[in-house]
């Protein structure tokens, strides 16, 4: 299958390629349409929106605004055009390229225009050109380089020559795992700064998030680290054990030390995305074999379903003794840890860490808006943690994040207003990725074509 759907990528992508115009004379205008421009929280509606290659360049009332006479035309009528997603703790695998061209075209189909992938490879670069000149369809991407933690990154010489060769490759960022001892991490970070290179991923025990925040991670992931930061002082617990992103700790959390670690994040200017899908994924009460069952399962390699049915049924076992009403509160400390970040605009960006168990690529985003909205943010700020805080993170606002005259036309057209229920943001009609009109229909064709 996996072949298959290679020479059916390479296919699809040269036919996009063939059939279109040069990029800098496709012209689309979206008319009747409900702009959900996302530098604020408002809807524009019956506005029409005209596309010129990979920008945006007229925008405005329908009434005054009209579409160019080459223009494709889009009846937006009761539609909503919105920024695309990025996707900030996503993976690409190893060298398999048939199976991360699948993962960028499922992240396409669903809306997600950016990606940042948190597992580099060497092969990673090559997929970041050739998305980038526009030889395969995919989201913009972003990407590590390979994983740093305490195997590879056993002493302070080793961090500082890894940190040296990440930056030369070209590797957007570093990765942070877990393992990495104080000594090589404090080398890693000096090296990192003088390079002017960021670093992003989980917070290392021996680390500890005062020197995450210290260190100025660009971000935090999984909200790891901090947990163990609101533990009661004096608690009758090893710090060093936390658990699964400190699961084991859950009973000794004082929650009054939240708004200090608050402030002390938004002050350090460190950005968190906190995966709170993944809570459920690994150990909520869903069985496996029901989230196995849903309808986007089919779009992941059988292999690769197996592995994830077994891996969450091991980690079912690993923590059986833990009670159900523990893990849905150890859920709820989270949220509360994320509606606290966002309330002081202490950088909030929306992430699946797809794919993993059970987080299919483009769907795991969606459900992750609806993770953030069910921790407390309204679905105006959890749209915001994939569009404009996306652009802040990467300083990208005057070309991507928002709709606007001059922006970047990287887009998604739903059914239904977002602002009003964050689920709308899934009726996917459309979606434009730098100015490569994708209809419906071709979306249907790509998805149709990943099961042969």
């Amino acid at each position: 299958m996996i072949h298959t759907t290679r020479r059916w990528l390479c296919t699809i992508a040269f036919a996009l390629a063939a059939a279109a115009p040069h990029a800098q004379d496709r012209v689309t205008a979206f008319v009747n349409i409900h702009v959900v421009p996302m530098d604020r929280d408002a809807v524009l509606r019956d506005h029409t929106v005209v596309v010129r290659g990979d920008r945006i360049v007229e925008l405005g009332p329908s009434s005054r605004v009209k579409a160019p006479a080459d223009a494709v035309i889009v009846n937006g009528a009761g539609k909503y055009l919105t920024p695309g997603l990025g996707e900030m703790h996503g993976h690409l695998t190893g060298g398999n390229d048939a199976l991360n061209e699948r993962i960028l075209q499922l992240n396409v189909s669903r809306g997600i225009t950016t990606i940042r992938g948190m597992l580099g490879h060497p092969s990673h670069l090559v997929l970041r050109e050739r998305v980038r000149k526009g030889e395969l369809l995919g989201p913009t991407i972003y990407t590590s380089g390979p994983s740093l933690n305490g195997n590879t990154v056993p002493d302070e010489a080793t961090a500082a020559r890894l940190v040296e060769e990440q930056k030369a490759a070209g590797y957007d960022f570093l990765k942070i795992h877990p393992g990495i001892k104080r000594g090589p991490f404090d080398a890693l970070a000096a090296a990192a700064n003088r390079l002017g290179i960021g670093f992003s991923g989980h917070v290392p025990v021996d680390v500890t998030l005062e020197r995450a925040l210290a260190a100025r991670y660009r971000s935090i992931d999984h909200l790891d680290g901090y947990v163990e930061a609101l533990v009661k002082d004096g608690a009758p617990v090893n710090a060093k054990e936390p658990g699964f992103f400190g699961l084991a700790l859950i009973d000794y959390v004082d929650e009054s030390k939240i708004p200090v670690l608050v402030a002390k994040t938004k002050s350090a200017g460190v950005w968190n995305v906190p995966t709170q899908s993944l809570v459920p994924a690994f150990m909520g009460s869903e069985t496996t074999d029901a989230l196995a069952s849903r309808p986007e399962m089919k779009y992941v390699p059988k292999t690769m379903t197996d592995q994830w049915i077994q891996a969450r049924n091991n980690f079912l076992q690993d923590i059986a003794d833990v009670p159900l009403e523990k893990r849905r509160h150890f859920e709820a400390i989270r949220a509360r840890i994320i509606k606290a970040l966002d309330d002081a605009d202490a950088g909030v960006l929306l992430g699946a860490d797809t794919p993993q168990i059970m987080q299919v690529p483009g769907w795991a985003t969606h459900g992750e808006l609806k993770a953030l909205v069910a921790s407390g943010l309204t679905p105006y700020r959890a749209l915001r943690a994939g569009t404009i805080n996306v652009a802040r993170f990467f300083g990208t606002t005057d070309r991507t994040g928002s709709i606007g005259v001059g922006k970047e036309a990287s887009l998604v057209l739903v059914d239904g207003n977002p602002l009003d229920d964050i689920s709308n943001m899934a009726k996917i009609s459309a979606v434009m990725v730098r100015g490569r009109w994708i209809t419906a229909a071709e979306q249907e064709q790509m998805l149709t074509r990943l099961l042969q």
